[in-house]
C-alpha cells in the first residue's frame, strides 16, 4: 500500500496518459501531470479510467502506468486505478496486480463491450472484490456503459465488505438523494459527471472524480471547499465560470477535449490513441476558445492559456 489515507472526499481527478510522438507511453510526461495535480491540492487521483485512455493501453504498458503513479505520489495523496477489462478473469489478475504495485483503491468497471444481466454485473463486481483487499468503488455510467448500476443492486452487494463507495456518474442528480434515501451512508457518494458536480456534492455527494481538474485545478479544489465551508455563492461564482468547460466531460470526444484543455493551459500534450484522434476543424477552434476565455477570466488559479494552433 503507497500509505496515504483515502476517505472518498475532495477532488480526485480521472488524470490523463500521456504519449510521446511515437504515441508510446511517456512515463516521465505522466509523472510530471500527476505531480501537478498533487501539488494543486487534489485529494487523490485516478490513473486509466476513461480519460486515462485505459482500454487503449496494452497490459505491460497499465502496470508500467501503476507503478510511475505510485512512485511520484510518494504517499502525499491516495492513487486509485480504473479496472476496465474485457473480462472478469482478467480483470480479477489486474486487482491482484495493482495492490501488489501499492495502489490504494480499485474503480471498478462493469466488463467492457458486453453488456451483462444484472445477475452477472453483481457477479463481476463480487468477483473483483474478492481478488484483492483494496477498497472498491464501482462505477456507474449508463450512458457510455449501456448498463445502470441501480439501487436493487447496491443493496445486494452491500453485504461485499471491501466494495466501499460509488462513482455515480449519471446525468440526473436525483439519482444522489435517491440513493442516500434507500441505501443511507452504506456507500461514499462521488459525483462523477463535470456538469452535475455541484448538484451532486450540494445533495450528499462527499468528493468529486473530476475529468476538468486536468485542466483547472486550482478552481476545482476551491470549489469543493466553498461547498464544504456552506459558502454556496463561491462555490456558484466558480460553477457558473466553470460549466461551459465541464459540459465537455458528458461528451463522446470527452478525452480528447480534456487533453487540448490540458494542453492549452500548458499541462501536458493532446496526443491520444487510435481509435481516438485529435480534435480538428471547428470543434477544435470552439474548445480553444472556450478554455482560452476561462483562463483569461479564472476566479483563482494564476496560469495563463498558451497559444496553440
Amino acid at each position: 500500500m503507497a500509505g496515504a489515507k483515502l476517505d472518498w472526499t475532495g477532488v480526485i481527478p480521472a488524470a490523463t496518459t500521456q504519449f510521446d510522438e511515437g504515441l508510446g507511453v511517456d512515463l516521465d510526461a505522466t509523472q510530471t501531470v500527476l505531480d501537478g495535480l498533487i501539488k494543486d491540492g487534489v485529494d487523490g487521483i485516478i490513473v486509466m479510467g476513461t480519460v486515462g485512455e485505459n482500454n487503449s493501453l496494452e497490459p505491460e504498458e497499465k502496470r508500467a502506468v501503476l507503478k510511475a503513479a505510485v512512485e511520484v505520489a510518494a504517499g502525499r495523496v491516495p492513487i486509485i486505478t480504473g479496472v476496465s477489462e474485457l473480462t472478469t478473469a482478467r480483470a480479477e489478475r489486474y486487482a491482484r496486480d495493482a495492490e501488489a504495485i501499492g495502489v490504494d483503491a480499485l474503480m471498478v468497471l462493469p466488463a467492457m463491450v458486453y453488456v451483462p444481466t444484472q445477475a452477472e454485473l453483481e457477479a463481476h463486481f463480487r468477483a473483483v472484490a474478492a481478488a484483492s483487499g483494496l477498497p472498491n468503488m464501482l462505477y456507474n455510467n449508463p450512458l457510455m456503459y449501456r448498463q445502470t448500476l441501480n439501487n436493487d443492486d447496491l443493496r445486494r452487494l452491500s453485504d461485499v465488505p471491501n466494495i466501499v463507495a460509488l462513482k455515480e456518474s449519471a446525468p440526473d442528480s436525483r439519482r444522489i438523494t435517491d440513493i442516500v434515501n434507500e441505501l443511507g451512508d452504506r456507500y461514499a457518494l462521488m459525483v462523477g459527471l463535470d456538469d452535475v458536480a455541484l448538484e451532486g456534492l450540494i445533495l450528499g455527494a462527499k468528493g468529486w472524480v473530476s475529468g476538468l481538474t486536468n485542466a483547472f485545478p486550482e478552481e476545482s479544489v476551491a470549489l469543493v471547499k466553498a461547498v464544504k465551508d456552506g459558502d454556496i455563492a463561491r462555490a456558484l461564482e466558480i460553477y457558473r465560470w466553470f460549466m461551459p468547460l465541464l459540459h465537455l466531460d458528458s461528451v463522446s470526444d470527452l478525452v480528447q477535449s480534456i487533453k487540448l484543455s490540458e494542453t492549452i493551459m500548458g499541462r501536458g500534450t493532446e496526443r491520444v490513441r487510435m481509435p481516438r484522434m485529435p480534435l480538428a476543424g471547428a470543434r477544435r477552434a470552439e474548445v480553444i476558445a472556450m478554455v482560452e476565455k476561462a483562463a483569461d477570466t479564472r476566479p483563482i488559479g494564476s496560469g495563463k492559456a498558451v497559444k496553440i494552433v
